[in-house]
């Protein structure tokens, strides 16, 4: 008789599919979000009910990854220059709302008759939000490029960067536990933590541009694809070891490679592992949910959901407010941000190993972490039925753009991209409309425009919009980053598709004729020499003359552009040659004047 398969369990598999397949459409369709369904799916499969999983901990140590994938994916969205504007928020905002909280929810615990030692790690275990679920909601609610998406995000970095001296504070409360403990020890690990990030920044400088760069030469697809999930797992393993979180590596990795020109090839091959593994977390953390330690400390558990709710609302309001926000967007922060979150579960483990917890009281911790995390999708579609301001889309008229293809796209119908249309449409071209404005999409509505609402920042939106098939783009919104994100996008996806920018200043011209725009122009460069012109006209000065000085201003302008571009590209070029074999760099060193003079001549034209 043939033995049993001591293979993997693939009924429990099948089964943990076919529940997240059909509770996630249902969930969604009720308007009560993926994470929801994927959370009762894992409660509905986990030991508590039917048992399909015996073992939820080892799925959930797995399934962490999809967090760590999940920031690596925000980390190509945050230049450097970008995430260094953020410094305030994460240091002045985060900050403030860790220390409030914590402050706030130590008291719970010593209320209910805990040590003032076990109540501070409790509540500070329910200050550290859930990554997972917010930015999880916060991409489904398109808030991550926003403003206020980018508070909540400089908050989230914060508390991971919290972890750290969080754990060195579960050591020095512990009975018996700080005298071992030295100063110089605990320098040593704080200086080990700064290594690692260091390490972790040079590799990223010296080192993962000319890997991608080799295996896209030598490699194929899934080569390129195995080098990306190297490059995030080695970087989460690496701040790991340093004692930092795993998470935090995969972002920082992400950062360093959001300039690179493989950002949007490595964010394609990463997506399908990142939704899979963040599906299967929010399955574990259902699972985690242990329902006999509910039933047993029903009524500890109730309160301390409750008071740790309320009072990290009340916290995460009051500094909200206090940091500017107005108070609807300090109200959806505080329903997005009550929970707990996964670096709690590493929090109260290390608790529980030093004695400043025990078994019981580590497992209703847990629970109240889960049944927060349950909370929260509900908390946000109450909020959003009943307490957030209705949104204009639906009274503009707007529609999404699905299947346009006129031969010309317009991103942004503001008074840049009206005046260029009128010019296309004079002439007879047909013309495909993007905004993110419902106001202005309304008012076109009424001059018998027609103004789809759709994001240029989304590939997936610019696929819509037909920009694959256009034969000319043309960027016409007024901010500066925003466009220049659009024209990266473009000129990644779709090369051969001609590209025209509107730019805000000298500095943002640049770095659209960096990023491969065919021609950019500021806005107010032209209509500032037609303004001073007329002046010296009405001044008494000839026409030729008027024109003459007009055309001088243009050449010196020109000049200090092909100046400023001459230097990156020769810095660029020398660092592209040092990569070449020897036979290589003499012959593209001999070919250096025409090509740098065809592009000079180029950016003269753009000019």
């Amino acid at each position: 008789m043939a033995e049993p398969s001591s293979g993997p369990d693939l009924a429990a598999a099948v089964t943990l599919l076919g529940a997240a397949v059909v509770a996630v459409p249902l969930f969604r369709r009720w308007g009560l979000g993926s994470v929801l369904g994927y959370l009762a799916a894992g409660l509905a499969m986990g030991p508590s009910l039917l048992g399909v999983v015996e073992d939820p901990e080892q799925m959930l140590h797995v399934a962490e990854l999809g967090v760590v994938l999940f920031l690596f994916i925000i980390g190509l969205e945050m230049e450097p220059r970008r995430l260094w504007s953020m410094r305030r928020d994460i240091f002045g905002l985060g900050l403030a709302q860790v220390v409030l909280c914590m402050a706030l929810l130590s008291w719970v615990g010593v209320t209910l008759g805990y040590s003032l030692a076990t109540s501070l790690i409790a509540g500070t275990g329910f200050v550290l939000t859930s990554t997972a679920i917010v930015m999880q909601m916060l991409n489904e609610r398109g808030d991550l490029s926003r403003e206020k998406g980018q508070h909540i995000v400089s908050i989230l970095l914060l508390e991971d960067l919290a972890i750290v001296p969080l754990l060195a504070l579960v050591a020095f409360l512990a009975p018996g536990g700080s005298e071992p403990v030295t100063g110089a020890e605990r320098a040593m690990s704080v200086a080990v933590g700064l290594g690692a990030i260091a390490a972790l920044i040079l590799a990223g400088w010296y080192l993962l541009n000319p890997l991608f760069r080799f295996l896209a030469t030598f490699g194929g697809r899934e080569v390129m694809t195995a080098g990306a999930l190297l490059v995030v797992l080695g970087s989460a393993l690496l701040l790991q070891a340093g004692g930092l979180s795993a998470a935090m590596g995969a972002f920082l990795a992400g950062v360093l490679l959001s300039e690179s020109t493989f950002r949007h090839q490595l964010e394609a091959d990463i997506e399908p592992f990142r939704g899979l593994l963040l599906g299967l977390f929010f399955l574990a953390v259902g699972m985690s949910l242990d329902l006999s330690v509910v039933v047993d400390g029903w009524w500890v558990i109730l309160i301390s959901v409750v008071a740790f709710t309320v009072l990290k609302s009340l916290g995460i309001y009051v500094v909200a407010r206090l940091f500017g926000a107005s108070h609807a967007e300090a109200l959806e922060r505080t329903v997005l941000m009550a929970q707990g979150g996964e670096f709690a579960f590493v929090l109260y483990s290390s608790a529980l190993a030093v004695g400043l917890l025990d078994p019981r009281g580590s497992a209703m911790l847990t629970a109240i972490i889960v049944i927060s995390m349950i909370l929260t999708p509900l908390f946000v579609t109450i909020h959003d039925r009943w307490l957030r301001r209705p949104e204009t889309r639906d009274d503009s008229g707007a529609e999404a753009p699905d299947g346009l293809s006129a031969p010309v796209l317009i991103i942004g119908y503001g008074r840049f991209g009206q005046i260029a249309s009128q010019v296309l449409l004079a002439r007879g071209w047909s013309v495909s409309i993007i905004d993110t404005d419902t106001d202005m999409i309304r008012v076109a509505g009424y001059m018998g425009m027609k103004v789809y609402f759709g994001d240029g920042a989304r590939l997936d939106i610019l696929h819509a919009a037909g920009a694959h098939e256009a034969r000319a783009v043309l960027i016409c919104i007024d901010k500066p980053a925003d466009a220049l994100r659009i024209a990266e996008i473009m000129k990644a996806e779709y090369p051969l598709v001609p590209v025209f920018a509107r730019a805000f200043d000298r500095a943002h011209a640049l770095a659209l004729i960096r990023a491969g725009v065919d021609f950019q122009l500021r806005e107010t460069f032209e209509s500032a020499l037609t303004f001073g012109g007329r002046v010296l006209d009405d001044l008494g000065e000839s026409p030729e003359e008027v024109e003459q000085v007009l055309e001088e201003v243009r050449r010196r302008d020109q000049d200090r552009f092909a100046a400023q571009i001459t230097g990156d590209l020769t810095s660029g070029r020398e660092l592209l040659l040092s990569n070449l074999p020897d036979h290589l760099r003499d012959a593209a060193r001999a070919a250096a004047p025409d090509g740098l003079a065809g592009s000079l001549q180029s950016v003269s034209r753009s000019s």
